[in-house]
């Protein structure tokens, strides 16, 4: 490729149009995964409560009992069995109101909101502003690691651990859930590349997976132990571990102060407009992440400095 062209594609201005397109999928990345999770999980569900054996032996049903649990099940299984695929890539994007298929100008990022004022083409259902504002995001987000870190094949790598963080984040916010599949191949890809020489030397990466993980895997067994009461889940252990991997164990101290200032600030803003979900709870893992990008984009000696530890 002709490298004049590869230097526009990942100086800024390339980066932000990539992270706009990027921005556009991660927006489908963050209401299908959770959808696609919790089929799995009724799946898996009705499969164990269709064991009539097992519902009698463990939970102590009668025969009776446990044929018409198990009968349930199964009707639950073979609905769910028939219901269209979802996937990631299929089917096509779709207003949720009306089932509308978007045509191809009415995906183009940002853009496409704009020429559709904000609502269907078809019903015009309003659409959420959020999607623009991944993308926009997204687009931001890119062509910041660009300034970052320069015109390199390095800053790619960045852009897809700052698009795993996007995602993880929305998804968080919406459903208090941080996937497995996400947060497992984050963590994993910062200690490959860390055992490749392109970031972190590997041990100071592995320390901050195990510093991320324990750290807050105690302070959830401390509240809980004191309280009775879970504070957080495992999902954001595993969060806090990839972002020790990507960017060293010096570096979880000041994401999870400035994550917890952040989110209570929010956290009582909400309470004060009445705007809490039900069970009264915030979400911790948008906050994590909030931390993980300030990181990256100031460097970790700007963050030492400005905790007083360079």
């Amino acid at each position: 490729m002709d490298p004049t062209l590869v230097q526009l594609l990942l100086s800024p201005v390339g980066l932000a149009a990539l992270g706009l397109c990027v921005g556009s999928f991660l927006n489908v990345v963050a209401h299908r995964v959770p959808l696609i999770m919790e089929r799995q999980w009724l799946a898996d569900a009705a499969v164990h409560l269709s064991d009539k054996q097992a519902l009698q032996s463990l939970a102590g049903l009668t025969p009776s009992e446990s044929g018409q649990l198990a009968a349930g099940a199964e009707l639950a299984h073979n609905k769910l069995a028939a219901l269209p695929f979802l996937g990631i890539a299929k089917p096509r994007s779709r207003c949720p109101a009306c089932g509308h298929q978007l045509a191809w100008h009415e995906n183009i990022p940002v853009l496409g909101y704009l020429l559709l004022r904000g609502r269907c083409a078809a019903c015009k259902a309003p659409i959420s502003p959020r999607y623009p504002l991944v993308e926009l995001m997204t687009g931001a987000l890119f062509a910041a690691i660009g300034v970052r870190f320069g015109a390199q094949e390095l800053t790619l790598m960045w852009c897809v651990f700052g698009a795993a963080l996007i995602a993880l984040a929305a998804i968080d916010w919406d459903t208090t859930l941080l996937p497995d599949s996400i947060n497992q191949p984050l963590l994993w890809a910062g200690l490959v590349v860390a055992g490749l020489g392109w970031t972190l030397p590997l041990e100071q990466a592995l320390l901050g997976a195990v510093v991320g993980y324990l750290s807050l895997w105690s302070v959830y067994w401390l509240f809980k132990l004191t309280t009775g009461k879970e504070g957080m889940g495992y999902g954001d252990f595993k969060l806090l571990a990839a972002l020790g991997a990507w960017l060293g164990w010096q570096m979880i101290l000041p994401i999870v102060l400035s994550a917890s200032v952040i989110g209570a600030v929010v956290g009582i803003a909400m309470k004060m407009q009445s705007s809490l979900r039900e069970g009264r709870y915030v979400p911790f893992g948008p906050f994590l992440v909030g931390g993980g990008l300030v990181a990256l984009l100031a460097g970790p000696e700007r963050v030492l400095g400005w905790m007083g530890w360079a």
